[in-house]
């Protein structure tokens, strides 16, 4: 699967956001290595601390599958005018699961998509030393 095909099933993963606070939907779609995608979509709630992105539904949904390596991930932001990256607290939980080199592909529809790396978008990512 290449990074439009997948940026196109993280576009669908946002048609099923509950964004009715923000009306500003987004969805996720992680590569395993294996070829599965797993989507996510945000999901929030009155409480606006208790709201969930799209990245971290994903993630969250692959690792209670058992996965715990992600090949690529893509970010689907249609109300968007421009590219919007994952927030702070989903770079650090994709940083648990994906190595520096992993492509994410994001943005508001595919023409206007960025292309970065995780570490690109985390690049002082020291946390990795904990688990040494």
């Amino acid at each position: 699967m290449n990074l439009k095909e997948l940026f196109e099933k993280a576009a669908e993963a946002s048609e099923k956001s509950y964004s009715p606070y923000s009306h500003f939907p987004v969805g996720a779609a992680l590569l395993m290595e294996d070829g599965t995608v797993i989507t996510g979509c945000n999901v929030e709630n009155r409480s606006y601390g208790l709201t969930n992105c799209a990245e971290r539904t994903a993630v969250f949904k692959a690792v209670s599958e058992g996965y715990r390596t992600f090949k690529a991930l893509a970010i689907a932001t249609p109300e968007a005018d421009y590219p919007v990256g994952p927030c702070g607290a989903c770079r650090q939980v994709l940083t648990e699961f994906a190595p520096a080199e992993t492509p994410v592909i994001f943005g508001p529809d595919i023409e206007r998509a960025v292309v970065k790396t995780l570490g690109e978008l985390y690049p002082f990512d020291s946390l990795h030393e904990l688990a040494d």
